[in-house]
């Protein structure tokens, strides 16, 4: 199933989009008022109660909703940088023993087809294409063994970065945090139908030209891994979001540099999940 969270008609909301890809079934109103949103129907472990609701008809046509980041209220946001060889490479850093972790925060994220914002501090507007995992199942101290239980589901995510105050200082989380600047979409496809340790093959585009590719068996530290780390320091609750590492081609460590400018349009996509797209604007 494809999950989503959106707005229309002034009320936020969340969905299942129907098996031509081109409808949303409102889960609002369709499991009678219960769920308020999707991190609520992931809390309540009632995914299986969207399955039945799959034949019936679209409540409106996706592209008349706007899509809204797949959890748009997660207790956590957990980032993972340096996770592909290729990218450390590229940085001059060394591979690192424990995973390396960053946050986000919710209000710094769009959803599919918003316009990120490159604000007027600085032009250094990077793409980072990545793939999101989503927590259904709540725990603490998760086994590497048992964290694939613990999946609801999987996003494109691009963890667009103002590399000049990401640079300021050691820490990374200015230039990760920028408002709006984060896209995470289109939809959540759930685990169901991802096997656990399936290869997926992540590739950004900008303005059509491929930027970044790579697969998950290219990642230093798993998914496994990673949850087992980050339920280490915290509990992973329902909706919270683990986004796993890019790859190298950042626009950073290009000659001459590419940023990301307004007009350009920037693309990830992950085969097994779809295609998150983002045009770009300068924030007024």
């Amino acid at each position: 199933m494809k999950l989503v969270s959106f707005e229309r008609q002034g009320k936020s909301g969340f969905g299942v989009v129907t098996a031509d890809g081109e409808g949303v079934i409102d889960l609002v109103a369709a499991l009678g008022n219960r769920y308020r949103d999707l991190q609520s129907l992931l809390a309540a472990d009632a995914v299986e109660e969207v399955r039945p609701l799959l034949g019936r008809a679209a409540d409106f046509a996706l592209a008349d909703a706007t899509l809204l980041p797949v959890i748009p209220n997660p207790s956590k946001i957990w980032c993972v940088g340096l996770n592909y060889a290729d990218h450390v490479l590229e940085t001059g850093r060394e591979i690192s023993e424990q995973p390396v972790f960053f946050l986000r925060v919710a209000d710094s994220q769009v959803g599919h087809g918003v316009a990120i914002p490159r604000p007027p501090e600085s032009p250094t507007l990077d793409f980072e294409g990545e793939i999101a995992i989503v927590i259904g199942k709540p725990g603490r101290r998760i086994a590497e063994a048992d964290a694939w239980d613990h999946i609801a589901g999987y996003a494109c995510y691009n963890d667009a970065s103002i590399r000049a105050w990401q640079m300021h200082t050691q820490q990374w989380c200015p230039g990760k945090n920028f408002w709006r600047t984060g896209a995470f979409g289109p939809w959540m496809v759930t685990a169901d139908e991802i096997p656990a340790g399936a290869v997926m093959t992540l590739v950004t585009r900008l303005n059509g030209v491929e930027v970044q590719r790579a697969t998950t068996e290219m990642l230093i530290h798993s998914i496994p891994r990673q949850i087992a780390y980050a339920s280490s320091i915290a509990p992973l609750q329902a909706g919270d979001v683990i986004v796993t590492g890019t790859p190298g081609g950042i626009g950073a460590k290009r000659t001459p540099p590419l940023w990301m400018k307004p007009g350009d349009i920037v693309e990830v996509e992950v085969d097994r999940l779809g295609i998150l797209r983002n045009p770009i604007v300068d924030e007024y």
